[in-house]
């Protein structure tokens, strides 16, 4: 990252990305990715091959490894994808920001829905705090550096740990 002519290191050393399957039908949503991708490679060899049993655990992993989150235009999966992670983050599983990369306005619907859902009380302020959004990966990936999370005190204090714990391992008395 760039800060008045100096580059100083990213606080992230892993971003998850959700994208789209296929490229979309305007030039500027593979412009836009291809750009993200610039502003991410570090000279390094990035990605690694993991087995997993199932979606579930995929889409759990990716999370866990990661520091922060973006998603480029997309459909039904990465809609999930990115709505799980927002739902996560407002249930204070993780503090990792969330990013929407709105290229030509793509996201625009999507977030005017959440605003209304929050006017209608569904959502609270603070909770929708929690995406980040920007038309350019340069504007995106200054503003997930300097996102900070924001919890009442009535969010749970869930960690990685405690959720694969209770997901996936029965405790004494607990029943599953």
């Amino acid at each position: 990252m760039e800060v008045e002519g100096k580059t100083t290191p990213s606080r992230f050393k892993r971003i998850c990305v959700f994208c789209g399957s296929s490229s979309g039908k305007k030039a500027t949503y593979q412009e836009a990715a291809v750009e993200l991708g610039q502003e991410l490679i570090t000279g390094q060899s990035v990605g690694e091959v993991r087995a997993v049993s199932d979606m579930h655990q995929r889409k759990a992993e990716m999370a866990r490894q990661a520091d922060a989150f973006i998603a480029l235009p997309g459909g039904y999966g990465t809609l999930e994808e990115l709505l799980e992670v927002i739902t996560w983050a407002q249930l204070g599983i993780h503090r990792k920001p969330v990013g929407l990369l709105n290229v030509d306005g793509y996201y625009n619907s999507l977030l005017s829905f959440i605003d209304k859902a929050v006017d209608e009380g569904f959502i609270s302020p603070m909770a929708r705090r929690i995406i980040v959004s920007a038309p350019t990966a340069k504007e995106l990936v200054r503003q997930l550096e300097e996102y900070e999370p924001e919890y009442d005190e009535v969010t749970a204090k869930l960690v990685w740990e405690e959720v694969d714990r209770r997901n996936y391992v029965a405790e004494p008395g607990v029943a599953t």
